[in-house]
């Protein structure tokens, strides 16, 4: 994985796990899976609201993440859980997906 594969993930990962954090009022979990040539990683938080993408701004200040998540990825999925949802992405591990 190069430096910048690798500073796209922690990106992302930080994003997911912030937002868990300030929305959620109780526990998150964090899994990353490495697999044929993606990285996987997934959030689970115990929040039943579901994450809110805001049409893109260049002027807006903040609020950026999840743009930025999906922008990154590849896939980006939802899925409601018993308690709470559980957000999962995946990033391709070469610095151009052709690789």
């Amino acid at each position: 994985m190069s430096a910048e594969v690798a500073g796209v993930v922690q990106l992302v990962v930080s994003e997911l796990v912030t937002n868990a954090r300030k929305y959620a009022p109780g526990p998150c979990l964090l899994d990353v899976e490495i697999s044929a040539g993606t990285v996987q990683i997934s959030v689970w938080d115990s929040s039943t609201t579901q994450p809110s993408v805001q049409a893109a701004d260049p002027k807006r200040i903040g609020q950026h993440g999840l743009e930025i998540v999906m922008a990154a990825s590849t896939s980006f999925c939802v899925h409601c859980e018993p308690t709470g949802k559980r957000i999962t992405v995946t990033l391709p591990l070469a610095d151009h997906p052709e690789e």
